[in-house]
């Protein structure tokens, strides 16, 4: 049996990655292909009640090194028991945030240090990384903007930091593009989502052909 592919899209709050992974699952489905689509931090029970306690609006005394060890707890439970699976069993996995969310929102914009949280995720993923990662770059302003007009998104704890706190975390993202080139494709999400769907589908073709 051929190994499947893991594709993860990243970006800040409001770069519509919602959206486009939900186009691209209707269109690899139709093609054919064996596709799984999830989150992080969620995707299954454990780690969807590990969510709600990192995202819960009322935790605002949470430390900056405890929300990166609960992220990597989240991360650990999830891979082992749904996403390897279906690596294995060669599905296209695409998933709404992984490691690389850790490395710019605790890591750069929290100020613990991408390497420091990069040693951490790799306890809970043994050296597991993407096949290609999709960064969704969007200004911070334009993307809490989206938010704030979708009446039916979730308003979690990280959506109600500061545009300096988001525009931290577009800078470690750009860091996190520059280091790894061959693995990080940038989109620029302030297209069009056809514009955004078309380019990104693209790139896919090309990864799983």
């Amino acid at each position: 049996m051929k190994k499947g592919v893991f594709i993860t899209i990243e970006g800040p709050e409001g770069a519509g990655k919602t959206t486009i992974i939900e186009m691209l699952m209707e269109k690899l489905k139709t093609e054919g292909y064996p596709v799984l689509s999830t989150r992080e931090p969620g995707g299954i029970e454990i780690a969807e009640k590990i969510r709600n306690v990192i995202l819960d609006k009322e935790n605002k005394a949470m430390d900056a090194r405890t929300e990166a060890l609960l992220y990597a707890a989240a991360r650990r439970q999830h891979l082992v028991e749904k996403v390897l699976p279906a690596i294995e069993n060669g599905y296209i996995v695409i998933c709404d945030r992984f490691i690389d969310s850790s490395l710019a929102y605790q890591g750069h914009a929290r100020g613990l240090g991408i390497d420091e949280v990069y040693a951490i995720n790799q306890f809970a993923i043994e050296k597991l990384m993407p096949d290609a990662t999709f960064y969704f770059d969007v200004d911070p302003e334009m993307g809490l903007e989206r938010i704030n007009r979708d009446k039916g998104r979730e308003i979690n704890r990280l959506d109600l930091e500061g545009f300096e706190f988001h525009h931290k975390v577009r800078e470690g993202y750009r860091l996190l593009c520059a280091r790894y080139p061959n693995r990080i494709v940038e989109i620029d999400a302030s297209q069009s989502v056809e514009t955004v769907f078309e380019n990104v589908a693209r790139e896919i073709e090309r990864i799983i052909q």
